[in-house]
This record gives C-alpha cells, structure tokens and sequence, in this order.
C-alpha cells in the first residue's frame, strides 16, 4: 500500500466515496465521520495524510488540523471544502494545511494531492534526520549511500593494491580527483605523495618540463636543473587530470614514458626511472576522441587499463540531500551562521533538479545559500533562481511573493506534474484535469511543452 490515509467527513458517503476511490489507487485508506473520532483513531493508528472537510458539527476541520499539528506535525494535512474564500485559506495555512481543495473535488485531483501529501512528508522527515545525523556516510572525502555511489567505491577497493594505470572518467564536478585520492589512500602507496596535474592548466610548452623535469639551461628560464613531477611522486600516485587536453605531440612521449617507466629530463639524455604510479582522468567521451584524431588510440589502451565511472549527480538521487546537508553544515561552520536544515519545499527542488555541474554545482549551491539564509533553514527564495523556474510540480503561496507565476506558467506546470504523477497515461491526466484528451494533447504541443525535455516517456493510454 502507498502510504496510510484517514478520510474525515461528517457525510457518511462522501467519506466512504473517497476511502474507496482512494484504495483503488493503492492508498491504504480509512473513513472516520467526526473530528474527535478521528483524533480518537490516530492516536491508535497513525497516518500519513489526513484528508478532511471543512465544515463538520463539534470539531471543524481547521481545528482538527490545529490539534494535528500539535500532536504530529509529521501528518499532512488535506482539507476539503465547498466554502471558499480568501479567509479559509488563510485558516487553513495557519493551521499547517498542506493543501486546500474545493467541491465538487476530482478523485484524480485528490489521489495527486495525497501523492504530493506523502512525498512532502517523506521530505519533512528526510531533512529532518539528516539534521541529527552525527556524520554522514563517506568514503575518503566522498559522501553518499546512493547504489550508483557504492558501484565506485566497490571498484576503488578492487584496483587500489593493483599497480594498474586505471582511468577515472566521468562529467565535470563529479568528484574525479577525489576518486583518485581514495585509491591512492586505500593503496599500499598511501604513504608516498599523490601529485595531482591538470594538463587543462598548464602551457603545453611547460607541461613536458613539469612531467619529466629539466637540466639547467636546458631552455631560457631554466637557471637550475628540476626533477619532474614522475620522479618527485617517488613511489607514489600521479593524477593526470583533463588528460584528453593534452596536446597530441605531448601525447605521443607520455605513451613512451608509460611504455618504459623511464623519463628523459628537457635537455638530458639520460632515462630516470620512476615508480610512480599513473592515474588519469577524463570528462570527455574518448573512444570519440580517438575516432576523431584528437586523442592516441595506443596512449589510449595504455591508460584505459581499468576504468572507473563517476555517476552523475542526477544518477544519485539518494545522496542529493545528505550532500546538500553535508556542504550546509560545512558552509554555516565557516561562516559562523545558525543555519541547521533546509527546508521540505527547498529539499523537493534539490531533488528535483537536474545537476549538471553535479556535485560541484550542488556545493556551490549550497554555499550560496548559506550567504543569503536569514532563517534556521534554507529555504526555496535561498535557492538560485534558475532552480526556482525548473519546479515540476503546482506550488501554491500565500505569503511568498517570489512563488507567483502567470496563470500560464501555472497551467504548463500543474499539466507537467499531472502527468508524472499518473505515469504519462494521458487520459487518466485528462480526466484528473478536466478536460478532453484533443484540448490535453492541444496544449501538449504548444512550444512551451515541446521545448521541455523532461516530460516522460509515453506510455500506453
């Protein structure tokens, strides 16, 4: 079952109407026919969502919501009435309604305002632990519990006693460098100095000075002679990082070094051996980069002998708030502010959100957050603003100015959301919406909707 729901309403039928339809839809659901009776039944059987009408004798719904919140501020709360007005909706945020809805409501509606219901208290209760979690879950310097994260760390564990070249690849800001410290610290080697190269940053006339060093006046500014990155690392760990920018004539005498274990310093003639060991990373596809000639395809062999995958951030959904929580704490440490958690509103656009600068963007996020928090907790007007415009699901303020969109907007989000919610299956959205399947498929193909990426795959009507 998803999730425990109670149905409150003094119409015997209208409740047992909603419990039934909710069931159908794989709710757990139950039917009380009073408040007090309904605070009776929570105290023996606690739900998730509490969906209840406004107006009942003895208890009303805004007070049974009012005692809920006091009692469980963890129960999501529903309310239903045929009485709108600006007044009851104020109440009802006072007190703590997740969500307002009007007679004649929709089951298709109400089932989405229960999903979202459930999925917001799953957050509440997410932010909520990981602000009493001592210390997250981290290997070396990388935080997660995601099972894209553990595939890594599994193979990490696999080469780090190995010798073996090994190539970290993955997008930029996934946390390729920290893949290579973890080896080398989980290796035999951790002892010896990790060297880290970005061939991205340095001249390509200075890299092979920097690689394999120099003898005195072997070039203009060389006054003294220099031992090369391969043999400093001794007998520990060089990172080749962004090795696809190295320059292919650079390319060509990194594959005779790798070959031999031997460097000639610019201007000698003598090979040094090194024992080193070469890690190399990349965020370009390379089998790409060889059929295009920007990349040795026997340089490539040498150093792709095990390769390692970083997953993208999108890829680990599961560590997205643990992150976002660890850099939090980090970020209100170093800057001396009371910030403790984020918010469930500002935790449901983090999850959502798309990360391509992954974890990098994530931090940066975060830190940004910090800087503007005026509260205990980051919240969704903290957030960049461009994560404000990607939200997927309707979002309804009373008392945040930054939240309001044209009804426009408005309509192609709450279409969006529908639609993830009910599986794609459009004429379950069509109906959920009101509307026929021809104006639903109209509005589909509005520009707005065809520029957007992220709508799921169809699925069979």
């Amino acid at each position: 079952m998803n999730g425990r729901i109670l149905v409150v309403d003094d119409d015997v039928d209208t409740a047992d109407l909603l419990r039934d339809a909710l069931r159908k839809r794989g709710f757990d659901a139950h039917a009380v026919y009073r408040g007090d009776t309904a605070l009776a039944r929570l105290r023996e059987e606690p739900a998730d969502v509490v969906v209840t009408d406004l107006q009942m004798p003895e208890m009303s719904g805004i007070e049974l919501c009012e005692q809920l919140r006091v009692r469980d501020p963890e129960t999501v709360a529903i309310v239903i009435t045929g009485v709108g007005g600006l007044d009851a909706a104020i109440a009802a945020c006072r007190a703590g309604v997740f969500d307002f809805l009007t007679k004649p409501v929709k089951v298709e509606i109400l089932a989405v305002a229960v999903a979202r219901g459930l999925e917001h208290r799953t957050l509440r209760r997410e932010v909520r632990r990981l602000r009493t979690v001592a210390k997250p879950r981290t290997f070396g310097d990388m935080v997660g519990r995601s099972p894209a994260l553990d595939e890594t760390i599994a193979m990490i564990h696999r080469v780090a006693d190995s010798d073996a070249t090994v190539l970290v690849s993955g997008e930029s800001g996934t946390g390729k460098e920290l893949v290579a410290r973890a080896i080398h610290s989980k290796s035999a080697r951790a002892d010896q100095p990790f060297i880290a190269v970005n061939c991205a940053a340095i001249p390509a006339p200075l890299l092979e000075s920097e690689l394999f060093g120099h003898l005195k006046g072997a070039f203009t500014d060389a006054q003294t002679a220099r031992r090369g990155l391969f043999v400093q690392a001794a007998g520990g760990t060089v990172f080749l990082d962004e090795i696809a920018e190295m320059p292919l004539d650079m390319q060509v005498k990194l594959l005779r070094v790798l070959q031999e274990r031997t460097v000639r310093p610019v201007g000698g003639d003598v090979e040094v051996p090194f024992q080193a060991r070469i890690i190399a990373a990349t965020n370009r596809d390379l089998d790409r980069e060889v059929d295009e000639k920007r990349f040795r395809q026997d340089l490539y062999y040498r150093v792709n002998v095990v390769q390692i995958p970083v997953p993208p951030l999108r890829a680990r959904e599961d560590d997205v708030l643990m992150l976002a929580q660890h850099f939090l704490e980090r970020g209100a440490a170093r800057n001396g502010k009371a910030v403790e958690g984020i918010s469930p509103p500002a935790a449901r656009l983090l999850k959502d959100y798309d990360w391509p600068g992954n974890v990098r963007e994530l931090e940066n996020c975060m830190e940004r957050a910090v800087a503007l928090c005026r509260l205990s907790e980051i919240t969704v007007d903290d957030l960049p603003e461009k994560m404000q415009g990607q939200r997927s699901s309707l979002v309804v303020s009373f008392d945040s100015p930054a939240e309001m969109v044209t009804l426009p907007e408005m309509e192609r989000r709450y279409i969006r959301y529908v639609l993830k919610t009910l599986s794609n299956n459009k004429t379950h959205a069509a109906r959920a919406l009101g509307i026929d399947r021809r104006s639903l498929y109209r509005r589909l193909a509005d520009p707005a909707f065809a520029a957007d990426d992220k709508l799921p795959h169809d699925v069979a009507d």
